[in-house]
Formats: C-alpha cells, sequence, structure tokens
C-alpha cells in the first residue's frame, strides 16, 4: 500500500459515516423545518457525497492493485470535491451566507477531475496490459 493510501481510505470511510449521519438528519430532524429547497440541497449533497466516496475507494483499489498513483489523485480530487460541493450545499441548506454558494462549483470541478482522473488511470493500465500481452506473445 502506497503513502496516502491508507489516510484517503479512512478519510473516505469517516465520509460514508457522515454521509449515513447527515442524510438521517436530514430525513428526520430537519425534514418539517426545512423548505423544500432546503430538503433537495440537502439530499443532493448527502447523494453526491455517498457517490463519491465509494468512487473514491474504487480508485483507491484499483491504485492498490497496480501500485499507480493515479488512483490516488483521483481519490484525492474526490474527497476534496466532496467536501467542497457537499459542504457548501448542506450548509447553504442551514442557511449560511450566500457567498458559501462560491463553493459549491469549485468542488464540483474537483469532482469532474476526480473522474477524469480515474478514467485516465483505467486507459493507463489498459495500455499497460496490452504492452504486457504484446511482449507475452
Amino acid at each position: 500500500m502506497g503513502p496516502g493510501v491508507a489516510a484517503l481510505r479512512s478519510i473516505a470511510a469517516l465520509l460514508g459515516a457522515c454521509g449515513v449521519v447527515l442524510g438521517a438528519f436530514g430525513a428526520h430532524a430537519l425534514r418539517d423545518g426545512f423548505s423544500a429547497t432546503q430538503l433537495g440541497l440537502w439530499q443532493t449533497a448527502v447523494s453526491y457525497l455517498f457517490w463519491h466516496v465509494l468512487a473514491a475507494l474504487l480508485a483507491l483499489q484499483r491504485d492498490a492493485s497496480t501500485q499507480q498513483a493515479c488512483g490516488r489523485v483521483a481519490a484525492a480530487l474526490f474527497l476534496s470535491g466532496s467536501a467542497l460541493f457537499s459542504g457548501s450545499l448542506l450548509a447553504l441548506a442551514l442557511a449560511a451566507p450566500r457567498w458559501i454558494g462560491a463553493l459549491t462549483p469549485i468542488g464540483g470541478l474537483l469532482l469532474i477531475a476526480g473522474w477524469l482522473a480515474l478514467a485516465w488511470a483505467f486507459a493507463r493500465s489498459n495500455r499497460s496490459a496490452r504492452s504486457a500481452h504484446a511482449e507475452a506473445e
């Protein structure tokens, strides 16, 4: 396991736990006091958080199986993007100042970059596998 992988896995696991807590909190404690817009922001934040925690774990698993750092880069982008994207939406749902909304697209760009890094990682491993296969023949 390369440097940073264990820390990224721990962060992903903690964010997964936060997603469960935040989802339950939104469904039970906030349901009656939130407007439809606030509930929509909350649900979007929790959904994106979960999907990108799973994507980070996938990227880290890929990194561990190939010994290439591309998966770590993708995971770091997914986790930092999730913190900014989901965190800013949660804050807005809780009536944070509107300027917090400026963090949402930055987080979204980091999430997109994470997916592109993961695509690059898969493309690299496909090229490596084809190259190794050609050499074996």
